[in-house]
């Protein structure tokens, strides 16, 4: 089989090289070493059914040439204590977890909070969230093949520290990367609709004192909404659904002690997920058709074949796990995560809308069918591997998951034979991977119907194309359609479909996964802070076991769109406006090929860059220059030119010898190829500073902020973030971050 036959698709097969082809072996090879010589695995993995997780495709096989890389996506380690001693160490477990290529979550609730008494030098502690710069510096200093570890911090709802965790997010400069979540009881959501105080409370072992605070519990969710309205965190876990919902839910000997960067996975201490997604798309007979059906026998045929995968790789992995903690974690419970991809794509192919009763109801026929066949197949791999060593038969028995979902049939095989695995079933983002394979991520609506995509033009002036999403472009094709507007109304998107059909959506789905649901709800920039909260309070009584959300446009969404809007001059030609008498200003260090370089950038009342100034250390024929670039850009930005056709024109600038020369010589210079394009990146950063300062600003006035509305718009326009490696714009899904355009993706 040929790539361009099994990926016809550019990106698709941009993602398959860069990030999961080893070297330059063929497709051929690359099929031989993903299944490990297994031919009915390496078949359904041509057939587009079932894909491993990105660790495994990148990893698989090459520890046989001397690479120490873990097959496991992520970890899950064990809570810091309460002394410096675990503090530090749990530091060096990520550092050295995040080596080998895992993601790591990390639990702080048993960490003291701000203001206990110790008896050293500091007299009283500084509290947990004051550590978690700590951690999130640690993800930033470990690299992983061109990118940066995946970090995940949570925290009890009823620790005292939780306000200071709830507002962390609001410094864009701290914890910058690590994602934040709270374990939120059931006892606190009860107080919520019940408009009840809730005690935060922590007793101290070491000293016996008891810090206690007692705060409104609905006004909390407020403020967890309010952050999230304006930054997309923290993230929500329901913790007693997590701990209740699992097949060793009656077992007291294992314990969950976080989750992983995603939340998909919810572990004890140690734990890791290894993960693998059948594509739902794949077993639609007759697609488009009114004779289009669910192929669920040959969906239960590929999910065993997938079961048997995971635990051969389980298996093989063993060895390779960071820590020798790990190493005997999964072994012990030999957890392995099975998800599914593509669910939206399928409801397409049967003229299903997304979200309506037609769509759950099919959920939970697939569900019922998926959570039988794995753990029946689990049960007979006994015969090959044995139960897992922890295996307690009458906890897993009285579990209220399996009672609930295990036909006559399973728990028959489950009394007879019991469990290779203690964990079987969970959904991650599977960005890449449903990217690469040109179908919808995950469990999540279809994000957008077209994505604008970038080509590099000769004449230094890039040029921008619209590319339909691969279901619609199959779809307009097979019918000749010559325009979107010409679509069913099932081609629904992220921007029309409800937060509430979301939310049922992912409920139905939950009640078939022992593990949990990876999901990113994206809403209006038009949504309120009062919705974020209902919206949190619905996901708990609908049974979910973790939410996020994403408000488009809020603070932490990039400057473009995927329209890629200009900014459109009021100015006639030749018009140049005057700088203001007074505006804000900060100066920037750009390291260069040559020396240090300084641009200093002044912002008008709105935030907007209206001027900047450059100063270089030495004379020459680069200060002149730099000189000479920075005084035109002021001249251009006053003359009604757009700071992002600006910033386009300098990262067209060439590599200056200079900086090559320092790069190759290990000289940590600033990002780019050339002074003109540091520049670039720097006008980038000062793009969000100038809307951050304005925030500031807008905070520092008002004494007593009043509750945010918002008016609903007139028209869902979708803003997105910029992609770090072209700037091109970023879409938001399930956990992830992907790029259409040149394939980069990262934990959100």
């Amino acid at each position: 089989m040929e790539l361009n036959e099994w990926l016809p698709q550019e990106l698709s097969q941009d993602i398959w090289n860069k990030k999961y082809r080893y070297e330059n072996e063929t497709l051929e090879e690359w099929f031989e070493r993903v299944s490990g010589g297994n031919k009915e695995l390496a078949e359904i993995i041509k057939q587009k059914k079932f894909i491993f997780g990105g660790r495994i495709l990148a990893n698989r096989g090459l520890h046989k040439l001397g690479k120490k890389i873990t097959y496991s996506n992520c970890y899950v380690l064990a809570p810091p204590e309460d002394n410096l001693e675990s503090i530090f160490t749990c530091a060096a477990e990520m550092a050295r977890t995040f080596s080998y290529g895992g993601g790591v979550g990390i639990d702080i609730s048993n960490l003291a909070p701000k203001g206990a008494k110790i008896n050293n030098a500091a007299r009283e502690t500084s509290g947990s969230v004051s550590f978690m710069d700590l951690y999130s510096l640690t993800t930033e200093l470990i690299g992983q093949n061109g990118r940066r570890g995946a970090a995940m911090i949570s925290i009890s709802c009823d620790h005292p520290d939780l306000l200071d965790f709830i507002d962390v997010k609001n410094n864009p400069d701290k914890v910058t990367k690590a994602n934040i979540s709270i374990r939120i009881k059931d006892d606190f959501m009860k107080a919520v609709l019940n408009d009840e105080d809730y005690e935060l409370k922590y007793a101290r072992d070491t000293t016996g004192e008891e810090i206690v605070k007692v705060v409104k519990a609905r006004e909390v969710l407020n403020l967890i909404a309010k952050s999230n309205w304006k930054m997309a965190e923290p993230g929500m876990l329901y913790w007693d659904r997590i701990k209740g919902w699992n097949l060793f839910s009656e077992d007291d000997s294992i314990e969950y002690a976080g989750v992983n960067p995603c939340a998909e996975e919810p572990l004890p201490a140690y734990g890791s997920c290894l993960l693998g997604s059948v594509n739902l798309s794949e077993f639609v007979n007759n697609p488009f058709t009114n004779e289009a059906k669910f192929n669920l026998e040959e969906f239960k045929q590929t999910v065993s074949i997938a079961v048997r995968a995971l635990n051969e790789v389980l298996h093989e992995g063993l060895p390779l796990h960071p820590l020798k903690q790990q190493q005997e974690c999964v072994n012990e419970l030999r957890q392995i995560g099975l998800g599914c991809f593509g669910w939206h794509d399928a409801l397409i192919k049967m003229g299903i809308k997304y979200g309506n009763q037609k769509s759950l109801d099919l959920a939970n026929e697939i569900g019922e069918v998926l959570i039988n066949t794995a753990l029946q197949e689990s049960a007979k791999l006994t015969d090959v591997y044995g139960v897992y060593p922890k295996y307690n038969k009458s906890a897993v028995m009285q579990s209220e998951f399996l009672q609930t979902n295990a036909s006559k049939e399973t728990l028959m095989l489950i009394e007879e034979k019991g469990l290779a695995n203690s964990q079987i079933l969970t959904v991650p983002p599977t960005g890449s991977i449903a990217t690469m394979l040109g179908v919808s991520t995950a469990l999540e609506p279809m994000y957008s119907i077209s994505y604008t995509r970038k080509t590099e033009s000769l004449h230094g002036e890039d040029k921008y194309y619209k590319v339909f999403t691969p279901i619609v472009k199959e779809f307009m094709d097979k019918f000749n359609l010559k325009d979107e507007s010409q679509l069913p109304d099932y081609f629904n998107t992220t921007a029309t479909i409800s937060y509430i059909d979301r939310i049922k959506t992912q409920g139905v789905w939950q009640k078939y996964i022992d593990a949990s649901i990876s999901s990113t709800i994206n809403v209006p920039e038009s949504f309120t802070v009062e919705q974020v909260a209902d919206l949190y309070i619905q996901a708990w009584k609908h049974g979910l076991k973790g939410v996020t959300l994403f408000r488009d446009n809020c603070f932490r969404t990039g400057i473009l769109t995927t329209d890629k809007e200009e900014a459109t001059p009021e100015l006639k030609r030749g018009e140049v406006i005057k700088a203001p008498e007074e505006c804000v200003g900060k100066t920037y260090k750009i390291v260069t090929g040559c020396g240090n370089a300084y641009l200093t950038v002044n912002w008008d009342k709105d935030g907007n860059i209206i001027q900047t100034f450059t100063n270089k250390g030495s004379s020459g024929t680069c200060r002149s220059n730099q000189e000479a670039v920075s005084r035109l850009i002021s001249h251009s930005l006053r003359g009604g030119i757009s700071i992002e056709s600006i910033i386009d024109q300098l990262k067209s600038v060439d590599i200056c010898p200079s900086y090559a020369s320092a790069k190759a010589r290990g000289k940590n210079v600033s990002p780019g190829s050339s002074c003109p394009y540091a520049i670039a990146r720097t006008l980038e950063k000062a793009v969000k500073d100038g809307k951050m300062l304005i925030n500031h600003m807008e905070e520092d006035a008002a004494t007593n902020e009043p509750e945010i509305k918002i008016e609903p718009d007139t028209k869902y326009k979708i803003h997105t973030i910029e992609c770090p490696e072209c700037g091109e714009p970023l879409a938001v899904e399930g956990g992830c971050v992907t790029c259409r355009n040149c394939s980069y993706s990262v934990c959100n």
